[in-house]
């Protein structure tokens, strides 16, 4: 998956955050839902805006994110 169709950055539009393409929902937004264990369909309920596809682009953005940085996590 090329995550780079679904995701984009302007300026103009919350604040250079990366949103879904078209849309001004922000990737983070996405993944905190992920993250709290809300289903897809129930992302795409509330987002009608927001495609499946576009939720898998989120998951592989933070996954390449991911790769590019460390995060120091405590033992």
């Amino acid at each position: 998956m090329n995550w780079r169709e679904h995701i984009s950055v302007d300026p103009q539009v919350c604040h250079g955050k990366p949103c879904i393409a078209g849309t001004r929902v922000m990737v983070s937004v996405i993944l905190d839902h992920l993250a709290a264990g809300q289903s897809v369909d129930g992302i795409l309920a509330s987002y009608p805006m927001v495609t499946a596809e576009a939720i898998r682009a989120t998951l592989a953005y933070a996954a390449d994110l991911a790769r590019e940085r460390l995060v120091p996590l405590s033992a």
